[in-house]
């Protein structure tokens, strides 16, 4: 099953950081991949004596140490009974076939829970006994072990909302302000002062916190590592395709450079770039190299190194691989939500005299990048494999956030702050204080041999290939949103999953297997669950929505749809779902796991010589170099931030076992994982769109932000009429508005002071509000509407049980010119053209125009 990039490895030991109820202890060797993953934020060390003012408010605990203090207390991801989970499988797939396919799958299921079932069960039991997760090298490897560009294919993007703050509405000022937040995050998790993510009071685990900064993707012959460097302390910059860099932290993860020196960097680095002619810094655009095969790219990556590691390619490469992020800073200035949100996906391909000259070649795809376009709108693309999309939302959540406290506290000084501390103000340190640092920007040379600038052409014409074999569209859907959908009874998320079934039927008459990520990071190390929203409450109200159906009665198997929807999805955050669970026991099938290759893994382990998962390590694991070691001093005091080491991907099998398990060579397995329809739901205010490719050749990928007053859907597909399912989409929204109003029995709630003055009203004033009677006597009174899209009490009279003569919201009902889909229409229009039963219909000669052959 290929990995879905909105749910979002062997190693050899490395040094990380034994903790003691989350606050660091001492250094040790860890034995294996589930000792670690808490354990590796930076080394401890002495993080300075910055004061914070006492008068500062902070709006939660931010006490130090604090970040991966319910680490230990977390439980581990459940091994559910294999007969629970085959039920809710055949449950799941059972809408997506006939009764004779359903009736085969069936049967595979038994047989599988009669014959090879129960021993797969056992040996993930016993796989998962010194595991953190048992799903979690499985989940990597499927990332990890993926060849296909990770552009489009799994780096999700965030569009990030504008910067509300005038003076920050430019290139330069935005991007500098966005790092010295980031920054700021950086150095509260560094120091564990970061408050650990919770819901409800329960806390969640921050694992995956560390993989965000300073980390690469490493494309090798076996597959790909994830490696980090936690003492980095510089970031990358590419602008018009060009690199360079500078130190932003010292080795305590202060922030040594002021916002006002950032911004001078940033334009010394702008004009630095813009003195080199277009067609040469194509020809030296190494980031677009990110973006090929991961073969290719691991091949050019060895030939890029060659000479060895000392080597001025390697040196780049090194410093690029170990920067905090890269800052991408682009030349144009996209307008639409569609073309912004394209632009931070994968940039756009402008070719110009046979050279590119679009922002696809500004990209280093295998980290975080935040990239910030000429007009000061930005966003963050991410490489997916260590993270998932609720962990970088929370950072750039916080970014947002900071820019405008900080802002704030430049007007109050008393404003709140997200941090528990400060840095020191660098224009007030002793400069031998900031130890061995380089604030001065460098710009990255790179030696441009003729064989690599020929696979930088090749690279390049495939990602420009690769660009124009998608498309995107963005609804920003503003007449309601969660308050409206929250206020007619509905969970905000069910009920937009639904649209997308509608939308989809309403234009195939099908439905097609829906996959969306369910967060589990209420486990320790928990990534996600699949929710399959297709469920046979969803088939019967998508066929009663666009059947000539009462108004109640659509309304009703919505209703039922969306309760199904959501027990499956708190089914899924329990962990109790049932496609991790299957796919590990896929997994521990494929490679062949028994007993005695546990065991003597297990015992290998312990030295070293074998990975604590038993499935071989990569020649890169641990560290950054690919050849000989660091001189002292230098960018190779490196460690990875996983169990044990990098997380790496496993090299597959090279013989499985002849005979596949009845349940995954069952069409039905094939049927459930090819998902048409990639969704997730992703996002708060600070976000104006979330978004990723489709991740099937025939399917859409779809990711949405559900906000108070508004819908932000961001759909991508290959060109299978993406702007037509998103118009759909709108239409749906507006027509499911129109149904619910009219089948609306209760008035909606009203605010408690709007309450306060109608029981006023009814009682008369008493002494003291009798001075304010002539007041509230002048002037004509205003009826006013419930908020969130609802209808006031003058409204109801108007409502009938079916759609008014006017019409519904949209022009045309959901598909437009289609009125066969006009909720509620045809039936009161057949109504009232109804005709006497005695009255004799025409005959068929008289149906049509007469055509009056002296006319040919």
């Amino acid at each position: 099953m290929a990995p879905t990039k909105t749910d979002s490895p062997p190693q050899t030991p490395a040094i990380t950081i034994e903790r003691t109820n989350g606050a660091p202890k001492s250094f040790a060797t860890p034995k294996s991949l589930n000792e670690s993953l808490m354990t590796s934020s930076s080394p401890a060390r002495s993080l300075g004596s910055s004061q914070t003012d006492p008068a500062t408010v902070y709006p939660y605990d931010t006490r130090p140490g604090i970040t991966f203090a319910h680490q230990d207390a977390l439980p581990k991801l459940p091994i559910t009974e294999l007969e629970g989970v085959c039920r809710k499988y055949l449950e799941a797939v059972k809408p997506l076939q006939t009764k004779r396919e359903h009736a085969d799958t069936v049967a595979a299921v038994r047989e599988f829970l009669k014959t090879d079932g129960p021993e797969l069960q056992e040996r993930l039991k016993k796989y998962a006994n010194n595991k953190s997760s048992y799903i979690e090298q499985f989940w990597y490897d499927s990332y990890l072990n993926y060849d296909n560009p990770v552009v489009l294919n799994l780096n999700p993007f965030f569009l990030l909302e504008d910067d509300p703050t005038p003076a920050r509405r430019n290139q330069v000022t935005r991007a500098s302000s966005l790092v010295i937040s980031s920054l700021a995050f950086v150095r509260a998790l560094r120091r564990e002062e970061l408050p650990p993510d919770k819901i409800r009071g329960t806390p969640l685990c921050m694992s995956q916190y560390p993989r965000i900064f300073s980390t690469a993707r490493i494309p090798t012959e076996n597959g790909c590592v994830m490696q980090s460097d936690p003492t980095a302390k510089h970031i990358v910059v590419m602008c018009h395709s060009q690199f360079y860099w500078f130190d932003v932290l010292d080795d305590n993860s202060d922030i040594i450079i002021t916002e006002r020196d950032l911004q001078q960097n940033l334009q010394a680095i702008i004009d630095d770039a813009q003195m080199t002619p277009i067609q040469l810094a194509a020809k030296s655009a190494v980031g677009v190299l990110s973006t090929e095969n991961r073969r290719i790219w691991a091949g050019l990556r060895d030939f890029l190194t060659q000479e060895g590691s000392r080597s001025n390619n390697a040196e780049c490469m090194r410093i690029v691989d170990t920067a905090l992020f890269v800052l991408c800073l682009d030349s144009t200035s996209p307008n639409s939500a569609a073309e912004l949100s394209m632009n931070i996906l994968c940039g756009t391909n402008v070719v110009e005299k046979g050279v590119q000259v679009g922002t696809c070649t500004n990209r280093w795809y295998d980290k975080l990048q935040i990239i910030v376009c000429k007009n000061g709108s930005a966003g963050i693309n991410f490489e997916h494999t260590g993270v998932d999309g609720h962990t970088v939302l929370r950072m750039a959540s916080d970014v947002y956030t900071d820019t405008i406290l900080r802002f704030a506290r430049t007007i109050n000084g008393n404003a709140p702050s997200l941090w528990a501390s400060q840095s020191p103000d660098p224009n007030k340190r002793d400069p031998a204080s900031f130890g061995d640092v380089c604030t001065t920007p460098h710009k990255l040379e790179w030696n441009m041999v003729p064989e690599l600038s020929m696979a930088l052409r090749f690279a390049e014409t495939r990602l420009a290939d690769l660009i124009n074999q998608n498309e995107f569209e963005v609804l920003e859907f503003s007449h309601y949103g969660k308050n409206f959908i929250t206020s007619m009874g509905f969970s905000p998320d069910a009920f937009v999953q639904m649209a997308f079934q509608a939308a989809y039927y309403g234009l195939y008459g099908r439905v097609e297997s829906t996959y969306e990520p369910a967060m589990t990071k209420f486990f320790l190390h928990g990534r996600t669950e699949a929710i399959r929203t297709v469920s046979e409450a969803s088939v019967e109200f998508v066929k009663k929505f666009c059947e000539n159906a009462p108004a109640a009665e659509k309304v009703e198997a919505l209703r039922k749809a969306c309760v199904k929807h959501t027990s499956i999805t708190k089914e899924c955050a329990k962990g109790l779902g049932q496609d991790r669970h299957l796919y590990a026991l896929f997994c521990v099938w494929q490679r062949g796991l028994d007993e005695e290759t546990l065991s003597t893994a297990d015992d290998a382990s312990q030295d070293g010589s074998v990975s604590p998962d038993a499935y071989g390590s990569s020649p890169l694991s641990g560290s950054f170099e690919t050849q000989g070691s660091s001189p002292p001093g230098t960018l190779g005091r490196l460690r990875s931030f996983s169990d044990a080491s990098s997380i790496t991907g496993s090299p597959p099998t090279k013989s499985p076992p002849p005979r596949v398990p009845s349940i995954f060579s069952d069409p039905g397995w094939d049927r459930l994982n090819n998902t048409i329809l990639s969704t997730s739901n992703c996002g708060n205010p600070s976000l104006r769109a979330f978004g990723f490719g489709p991740t099937s050749g025939d399917g859409f990928g779809i990711g949405y932000i559900i906000k108070d007053e508004s819908i932000s859907i961001s759909v991508s597909s290959k060109h299978r009429q993406t702007k037509r399912f998103v118009d759909t989409l709108q239409n749906y929204f507006l027509e499911i508005r129109h149904l619910l109003r009219a089948t609306q029995s209760r008035e909606p709630p009203r605010s408690m002071a709007r309450e306060a003055e109608k029981l006023t009203r009814a009682r008369g004033p008493t002494v003291e509000q009798g001075r304010q009677l002539q007041r509230q006597k002048s002037g004509k009174l205003i009826t006013v509407a419930s908020g969130g899209g609802g209808l006031g009490a003058d409204d109801d009279a108007s409502l009938t049980s079916g759609r008014s003569e006017e019409g519904s919201d949209g022009e045309s009902g959901m598909l437009g010119g289609y009125g066969y889909f006009d909720a509620g229409s045809v039936a009161h229009l057949l109504e009232k053209r109804k005709k006497p039963i005695s009255e004799k219909l025409p005959g068929r000669r008289a149906v049509g125009r007469r055509v009056n052959l002296s006319d040919y």
